[in-house]
């Protein structure tokens, strides 16, 4: 059974939030793999350093995650009041989103199956 009053359980929950400023891509279009690449070459890094990291990356992922950056830290520094220079990139991942199923033709009247894939790519910063 429950364990008390459901605006109990809901204050108990928002006790645990996590305050740390953060920002959120949901339905990108890419596959969790190649998100995967760049958020692991920034993860634990300051940044200046992230920033510096996705703005050379060849990779397409990157561009995305440059602009899902700039977005956390201006989270932080208008939302929290943190200073820049502090913040370093504390989490970053992105969890599997739903699969576009498309049809491509193929020889005798085939079809082989194209998935489209996407991603919701989550970045937490925190002061040092």
């Amino acid at each position: 059974m429950a364990k008390g009053h459901r605006s109990q359980i809901k204050r108990e929950r928002n006790e645990n939030k996590d305050t740390r400023p953060s920002a959120k891509l949901s339905f990108a279009r890419m596959s969790v793999q190649k998100a995967g690449f760049v958020l692991d070459a920034i993860r634990g890094k300051d940044v200046e350093t992230a920033l510096a990291i996705v703005t050379y990356n060849p990779r397409y992922a990157s561009s995305v995650i440059a602009k899902l950056l700039n977005s956390a830290i201006a989270n932080a520094e208008n939302n929290n009041g943190l200073q820049r220079s502090n913040l370093y990139v504390a989490e970053a991942f992105a969890n599997k989103g739903p699969t576009m199923k498309r049809i491509h033709p193929r020889a005798q009247g085939r079809a082989y199956r194209i998935e489209k894939r996407m991603s919701h790519i989550t970045i937490v910063l925190d002061e040092k």
